[in-house]
C-alpha cells in the first residue's frame, strides 16, 4: 500500500514511520510519500526516517514530493497533518487572545477558530484532490481543530475522511492501567467533541469499574486529569473529563498560567524546532539523535504550564510511551485495511449516535471499525452542563465552517462572540481584527 503523509516535514512524522516498523500486525505499507511545502524540512525529516529504517531491509521506502497531485497519485491512505501559516501562526492565535485577557491555546476557544478558518479552505482543495487523484484513498486527519475541519473535509469525502485524536484513547489506557485490568477486556462510555468530552463509564466483564475509581483517592490521583482538575472536582462531576477541559473548568486560572509562562506553547515549539531543522541541517548524519533529545523534551513539557499551576507534577513516563496520534493512525489503518473488526474512538459523522446533536455534526465517540470503515455505536444522552456545552461549542464549530466556506467575516465574528470563552461582542470583534491584521492569509479568506 502507498501511504501519503501531507505535512511530511513536520516533527512528528518520524514517530508514524517509527510505529510502522515495529507495530506488530500493522498495516502493509510498502510506499511513504512525505509532501510538504518547505524542502528543508522534507530533508530534515527524511534524514531522520532513514536513520530509523538502518538495517531493516524490509522498511517501507521513502520518497518526498513538494507536488500535492504527484503525492497523491495511487495512495491508498492519505494522512493529513498540516499547519497552515506554520508556528509563526499559531503564536499569533496564542497571543491575539491574551492581549485581550482571553484564553491562547490553538485548539480551543478564539485561537482554534482562527486556526479554523484559515485552515478549512485549504483543507477542502486537498479534499478536492484526493476526490480526484486518488478516489479510492481513506483520508485519516490529524489537522486541528481535528473534529471541525474533519466535518468540513466530509462535505468533499464523506465517510472516507475520519478525525483521530490521541487524548480519549490515552485517558482509557490511563483508567484500565490504574484499576489494573487488560485494556482489551473495557468498553469505554466516552462521548463529546474533539478536546470536549467525558469518561462517564469503564466496563470490564459488564461491570462498571469508573465508580471505583472516582471513590478511590489512591487510584483516582494516579489520573493526570483528575491530578490537573482537582481530585473532588473530577468526583463531583461522575466523570473523568478529556484534558482540555481543564481550559473551560479552569479558565482563569488557564489564562493566568500562559500569561505568567515565559513563552507561549507556540513560541516554545517554533524556537525548539526552528533549531532542529537547523542542527539537522548541519549534522544530517546525527539527525535521530538530535529528534531523539528534542522529541524528550517536547513531551514532557505538554500542558506544563497548567500541570505547574495546579500541582499535577511532570507527565508519566508510561504516558508518553504507550504512543499517541501514530498508533491511533495506523491502527485505524489496520482495521480498514485488514477488515479486522475493533473498536476506537474517534471523530466521524453523528447520525443519531448522540442525541441532541445535528446528524451532520462530527463527534467524538466509540466506533466500529472494519473494512467499511468506522461507524458509531449509540451513545446515552448527555445531561446538564455536559449537553449544553456541547452543543454550544458545535453551533460555534458549524459557524466556524460557513464563516470559512463562504468567506462572511459577520459569521466569523457571531462564532467568536457565541464561544464560551469569550465574554463579549466587542471582544470578539477585536479579536477579529488582530488575526486578520497579523494573518494575512485570513484577511484573504474573509470579505
Amino acid at each position: 500500500m502507498k501511504l501519503t503523509i501531507l505535512g511530511g516535514g513536520g516533527f512528528r512524522v518520524p514517530l508514524i514511520y517509527q510505529q510502522l516498523l515495529t507495530q506488530e500486525d500493522g498495516p502493509d505499507v510498502r510506499e511513504v510519500v512525505l509532501y510538504d511545502l518547505a524542502r528543508h524540512r522534507l530533508n530534515a525529516v527524511h534524514a531522520v526516517l532513514d536513520q530509523l529504517a538502518a538495517g531493516r531491509p524490509d522498511a517501507p521506502k521513502v520518497r518526498t514530493a513538494t507536488d500535492l497531485d504527484e503525492a497523491l497519485d495511487g495512495a491508498d491512505f492519505v494522512f493529513s497533518a498540516i499547519r497552515v501559516d506554520g508556528l509563526a501562526g499559531r503564536t499569533v492565535d496564542e497571543r491575539v487572545a491574551l492581549d485581550l485577557g482571553i484564553l491562547g491555546q490553538e485548539t480551543t476557544g478564539p485561537g482554534g477558530l482562527a486556526y479554523g478558518l484559515r485552515t478549512i479552505p485549504v483543507c477542502l482543495d486537498i479534499a478536492d484532490r484526493v476526490a480526484r487523484r486518488a478516489p479510492n484513498a481513506w483520508v485519516i486527519n490529524f489537522t486541528n481543530p481535528a473534529g471541525m475541519v474533519t466535518e468540513a473535509m466530509r462535505r468533499r469525502l464523506g465517510d472516507r475522511v475520519i478525525g483521530i485524536c490521541d487524548s480519549p484513547i490515552g485517558l482509557g489506557l490511563r483508567a484500565a492501567r490504574v484499576l489494573g485490568v487488560d485494556q482489551h477486556r473495557v468498553a469505554l462510555d466516552y462521548v463529546g467533541l474533539n478536546h470536549l468530552g467525558w469518561l462517564r463509564g469503564l466496563r470490564v466483564d459488564g461491570v462498571d469499574r469508573l465508580p471505583e475509581l472516582l471513590a478511590d483517592d489512591a487510584l483516582l490521583s494516579q489520573m493526570e486529569e483528575a491530578r490537573l482538575m482537582g481530585l473532588e472536582w473530577v468526583r463531583s462531576l461522575g466523570a473523568i473529563p478529556n484534558e482540555y477541559l481543564y481550559y473551560y473548568y479552569y479558565n482563569r486560572d488557564a489564562v493566568t498560567a500562559i500569561k505568567d509562562a515565559a513563552t507561549t506553547r507556540g513560541e516554545f515549539l517554533r524556537q525548539q524546532q526552528d533549531q532542529f531543522y537547523a542542527e539537522v541541517a548541519g549534522k544530517p548524519d546525527a539527525a535521530l539523535e538530535i529528534w531523539t533529545r528534542t522529541r524528550a523534551e517536547r513531551e514532557a513539557t505538554y500542558m506544563a504550564e497548567s500541570r505547574d499551576s495546579s500541582g499535577a507534577g511532570e507527565r508519566e513516563q508510561e504516558d508518553i510511551a504507550e504512543g499517541g496520534y501514530q498508533k491511533v493512525a495506523l491502527d485505524l489503518m489496520a482495521g480498514i485495511a485488514g477488515g479486522r473488526a475493533s473498536t476506537m474512538i474517534l471523530n466521524v459523522r453523528n447520525g443519531s449516535a448522540v442525541p441532541g446533536l445535528p446528524a451532520d455534526a462530527v463527534v467524538e465517540v466509540p466506533c466500529l471499525v472494519d473494512g467499511t470503515g468506522a461507524r458509531p455505536f449509540a451513545t446515552e444522552p448527555l445531561q446538564g452542563h455536559m449537553l449544553g456545552l456541547v452543543q454550544q461549542v458545535k453551533a460555534v464549530e458549524q459557524l466556524t465552517i460557513e464563516a470559512a466556506v463562504s468567506g462572511s467575516a459577520a459569521l466569523a465574528v457571531k462564532a467568536l462572540a457565541l464561544h464560551p470563552l469569550v465574554d463579549s461582542v466587542t471582544i470578539a470583534r477585536r479579536l477579529l481584527a488582530g488575526y486578520q491584521e497579523r494573518l494575512p492569509g485570513l484577511a484573504d479568506v474573509l470579505r
